[in-house]
């Protein structure tokens, strides 16, 4: 079960990580890229340690979306999405146009989309879907919202019916709010239980209800994001006694690499090195790294060309 490849110290070293495991690349679930406006709030927000960040963040990758995309390419993660979010109504649709405009531009971006519980979400997720969209993002800390909110049950069956993933922040962490945690989400999937889901984080830092979750429900996932490298342990560290699911849902295709890019305070390749230090072995890492996302969105088939 040990992992005897080479733990990336920094990120020139991701290709040989990649290398070793056998793997095309990465395939990373939890990306962001939005308009530049939107960015530079958003960076602003983690400047200032707003109240849903809670503690000194400093934004790693302040670049360009060219330069981001380029980075990305370089270290070989072969897919990405580009996760956006609405905190207010009257967002969402206007996001989805420019996600989708910019998966349009760069081959190797999956195309996303979000929404937001008011009256027109479900005729724009409808439009998202059709325009192509092939995962979602919900931020339940930052839209201040229930996921079991009567605005979006029907937005839910259209996803779930669709088979389309949707990476929902429904954990507590970084800073809990009223309708963060397991309970609500669990409330979600007793009346949608055909949703396929990815609970971004691991659902920190309710690790263990969320890997019940993904146990009981057949299209529930979880992604790695930030789980396991030293910034994110000093809050919510993931508990050692839970490893032995985390490996066996991890080989069933049910988690998946995940980063924060570029909205992190390190260096991308802590969160490989994070994952390879588990020593759950090469099989884990490769199913994580790259076959069960590879599975789940197809790309064995719709990838793009390696990028040498």
């Amino acid at each position: 079960m040990t992992t005897s490849g080479p733990v990336p110290a920094d990120d020139d070293e991701v290709p040989a990580f990649c290398r070793h495991l056998g793997i095309p690349g990465l395939a990373d679930v939890h990306v962001h890229f939005l308009p530049p406006r939107l960015l530079r709030r958003v960076w602003a927000y983690f400047d200032a340690a707003g109240p849903l960040v809670g503690t000194e963040w400093p934004i790693r990758y302040r670049w360009s979306d060219d330069d981001r995309v380029a980075h990305l390419r370089r270290m070989g993660v072969r897919a990405f999405s580009a996760l956006a979010y609405p905190h207010r109504p009257g967002m969402a649709a206007e996001l989805n146009r420019w996600t989708l405009d910019f998966a349009r531009a760069t081959p190797d971006c999956l195309a996303s989309a979000t929404f937001f519980p008011e009256p027109d979400a479900p005729r724009y997720v409808a439009e998202a879907l059709d325009g192509g969209a092939r995962v979602f993002k919900v931020h339940v800390q930052v839209g201040g919202f229930a996921p079991t909110d009567p605005a979006l049950d029907t937005v839910w069956g259209l996803l779930a019916d669709a088979a389309v993933p949707v990476v929902v922040h429904a954990g507590h962490a970084p800073v809990g709010t009223t309708h963060t945690g397991p309970a609500g989400f669990a409330a979600l999937l007793a009346r949608h239980p055909r949703l396929s889901a990815i609970v971004a984080h691991l659902g920190a830092p309710d690790y263990a209800a969320f890997l019940d979750l993904a146990e009981r429900y057949e299209r529930v996932r979880l992604d790695t994001t930030m789980a396991f490298t030293p910034f994110f342990d000093r809050f919510v560290p993931f508990p050692a006694g839970e490893l032995p699911r985390l490996r066996e849902l991890g080989l069933a295709g049910k988690v998946l690499l995940g980063s924060d890019f570029p909205n992190i305070p390190y260096p991308y390749a802590e969160q490989l090195a994070g994952l390879a230090r588990l020593d759950l072995g090469d099989d884990w890492l490769r199913a994580v790294c790259w076959d069960g996302t590879a599975a789940l969105f197809d790309l064995d088939r719709s990838m793009v060309p390696p990028v040498v």
